[in-house]
């Protein structure tokens, strides 16, 4: 089933087309990564389904609902911006509670969902700490939270650990994880981090908004990227064979790298020549590479 669906989806600003007729859905229950540069579409895009832009033309449905509903669908998302939405001037306890009543929740509701998060998170020690007072990373999980109290059914994550240090980045997508196993939780990821979009279950990749590739990473990567022998210890031998079949490599002090097309190339290419190598691996294209095929443009370039 999905639960969100965009059709044609049009948004312009004077000459700029944000968002230039596109369209993708998003399964029940998965966690699907939205790529692209600052500027590609990305953010116009959820800004429309969650009601804060209006569309120029296309149709949105969000949890079988037009975006034009967004009174009904609100209830149901939650929402982790780039910036932070919290007040810097209250407490962690006092910024969750009060968001929770704008969902209707009650104090004894509130505080049962809430116990939920704060040992996952390390959250505890901080409740009662003035928000303005905490770590760029404390600040983050706390928005996390915020955006989970109400237990809703789809989750967008709008470039959310960024700035994150690897373990706090861990320890949140851990909880995050843990939570689409029980609850079915739907995620829409924006993200300039590799890693992530290399675990979702399918990938929209826009630019100049429009979407230039979409799939599976794995798909993507099979049909984008080059696979790599790294081989760190070989005979010398096996440049001559290199050079005669004119396949690319690179050599440097640590290994030799073999470009192929595919990983069963890659694979054909050992099989015929065992006896040259000692020490080797395949490795896959990343969709770092997939990000660079498709669009010409290095990702981590514009972080």
């Amino acid at each position: 089933m999905n639960i969100i669906e965009i059709k044609n989806l049009k948004k312009y600003f004077g000459n700029t087309k944000a968002v230039d007729d596109i369209s993708f859905s998003v399964k029940e229950g998965e966690l699907f990564a939205f790529l692209g540069l600052n500027g590609a579409g990305k953010s116009t895009t959820i800004n429309i389904l969650v009601g804060v832009l209006k569309r120029d033309s296309g149709d949105c449905f969000v949890n079988n609902l037009s975006v034009d509903e967004i009174s009904k669908i609100l209830p149901h998302i939650g929402i982790v911006f780039q910036s932070s939405v919290l007040d810097k001037n209250l407490s962690v306890y006092d910024n969750l509670r009060y968001r929770a009543m704008l969902y209707g929740m009650n104090k004894k509701e509130f505080e049962i969902n809430l116990e939920y998060f704060l040992d996952k998170l390390d959250l505890r020690q901080i409740l009662k700490k003035q928000l303005d007072k905490l770590s760029g990373g404390q600040k983050r999980k706390v928005d996390v939270v915020r955006a989970l109290l109400h237990k809703p059914k789809i989750l967008i994550l709008d470039e959310p650990t960024t700035g994150l240090d690897p373990k706090t980045r861990k320890l949140v997508w851990d909880m995050i994880n843990e939570f689409r196993k029980t609850t079915n939780l739907t995620v829409l990821l924006t993200t300039h981090y590799m890693e992530e979009a290399s675990v979702a279950d399918n990938v929209v990749i826009i630019d100049g908004g429009k979407i230039v590739a979409e799939g599976s990473p794995l798909e993507l990567k099979n049909k984008f990227a080059n696979d790599f022998i790294k081989a760190y210890k070989y005979s010398k031998d096996i440049f001559t064979i290199l050079n005669k079949a004119n396949i690319p490599y690179q050599k440097n002090k640590n290994c030799l790298q073999i470009k192929f097309k595919n990983t069963n190339a890659a694979k054909n290419f050992l099989v015929e020549n065992t006896s040259l190598f000692e020490d080797i691996e395949i490795v896959k294209g990343s969709m770092d590479d997939v990000f660079l095929t498709v669009t010409g443009k290095k990702l981590k370039e514009n972080v």
